[in-house]
């Protein structure tokens, strides 16, 4: 008979095995000082491209005043308890209405934390006699809120429509034989490639089969679209989208998110939700900064201009100097590189302490072995000039790696 503990010790995961050398430099790194493109990383200024802070809320004046006046007034222990026994409030409510009529949806709930709430609310949406069709890129929470269906699933390729047309064709033999509905589940914008889902060619497959869509749009609530309402509203489809999920994470540069449907829907997910039900009701000072933060997105398009100039110069630059970014159409800007993983970390190693540029490295398992993503989160609090360095540093570390500078049978030291 095993013992688990001795199961973890002697198989640590493929991230996990390298976390003695990595741990506090390329996982689990310390940024301090205030949040914005220039921060601090072990006593050195880096320019940093890295955070989840799109439309620069994170330093702006009246949200910090916000949200230091709602920790003042109510403290964080303000509601006690889940929502649905003593934790609600007028201002929880008004967050739900007012992200509702933002994203075009009849209400919306709150959610404590987003892949949490992903997971949750698939497990509520759908039964043993449902069938989920979802793409195969889609983020881990959705993954993991799949793995729990006691039903039957089918995956369809990367945005192939075609292939998600072949899987509703499967879903719709298997549920008229069980009785149950389909669930189309995808993304606004894909994480790592940043390329937006495509919206308009799954909603006009409805024509064809009976099922609800559900979007995860983390990265496309504030970024894209006329209003910042995302990637359905760029699309143009937003009505079509039945439940819309939209986190805090990105553009609020907070905690949380929320699901916005048609009301019915929304109420039986506040009544039936356990991740919610079970959980303590969202501290008032974050509800109060959120809905400051919505405030502000909605009266500043010039926000989401600027975040826009920004990537757009990133992404034109990297493209003139020769780089590979890939389908993206979003702000998430990916470099593709070729090598292994121990001249990834070299790269790294070089570009934050030789060029004092941070940005995030994406590596196997994540993707296929041999492929280095460097990942860029531009955000409007970026600079032109931030753009030019980075662009001229990363021309210099490309010319390293294909000579073979990088080359080596370890990790670099930290």
């Amino acid at each position: 008979m095993a013992d688990i503990f001795e199961k973890i010790k002697a198989n640590r995961g493929p991230i996990g095995m390298h976390a003695t050398a990595s741990h506090g430099y390329f996982t689990f790194p310390k940024l301090e000082g205030d949040i914005g493109p220039h921060m601090n990383f072990r006593g050195k200024e880096k320019l940093n491209w890295s955070l989840n802070n799109y439309l620069g809320l994170a330093n702006h004046p009246e949200v910090r005043k916000a949200d230091a006046d709602a920790g003042a007034n109510y403290g964080f222990a303000m509601p006690m308890g889940a929502r649905m026994m003593s934790g609600n409030s007028n201002y929880h409510e008004q967050l739900e209405r007012e992200l509702a009529d933002f994203v075009s949806k009849e209400d919306a709930i709150l959610v404590n934390f987003g892949y949490q709430a992903m997971v949750s609310a698939i497990d509520c949406l759908v039964d043993r006699h449902d069938v989920i069709v979802y793409d195969a890129e889609s983020h881990a929470c959705i993954l993991d809120g799949v793995r729990l269906h006691m039903g039957k699933r089918y995956v369809f390729k990367h945005n192939d429509v075609e292939d998600c047309e072949k899987q509703l064709i499967r879903a719709t033999k298997l549920a008229e034989e069980t009785g149950g509905a389909i669930l189309v589940i995808t993304e606004g914008v894909f994480g790592m490639r940043g390329d937006q889902g495509c919206l308009k060619e799954i909603v006009a497959l409805k024509k064809k089969f009976n099922f609800r869509l559900f979007v995860d749009d983390a990265h496309g609530i504030g970024t894209l679209g006329k209003t910042g309402a995302g990637t359905g509203e760029e699309q143009g489809v937003q009505d079509d989208i039945d439940v819309y999920f939209g986190t805090f994470a990105k553009s609020f540069a907070m905690i949380g998110g929320f699901i916005a449907s048609d009301a019915q829907v929304v109420e039986y997910l506040r009544y039936n939700m356990r991740s919610q039900i079970f959980a303590k009701a969202m501290p008032l000072p974050l509800v109060v900064g959120a809905i400051k933060r919505l405030e502000l997105i909605r009266n500043h398009p010039e926000f989401k201009d600027k975040l826009w100039e920004i990537t757009n110069a990133l992404q034109s630059g990297l493209k003139a100097a020769g780089f590979e970014i890939g389908p993206t159409n979003s702000c998430v800007t990916p470099v593709y590189m070729s090598g292994s993983i121990p001249e990834s970390t070299n790269l790294i190693y070089d570009l934050r302490e030789n060029y004092n540029v941070f940005c995030s490295m994406v590596v196997y398992p994540v993707v296929p072995k041999g492929m280095i993503i460097l990942r860029l989160i531009p955000t409007a609090v970026h600079t032109m000039e931030d753009v030019q360095y980075t662009i001229a540093c990363f021309s210099k570390i490309v010319d390293k790696l294909k000579n073979g500078e990088y080359m080596s049978e370890t990790i670099a030291k930290v």
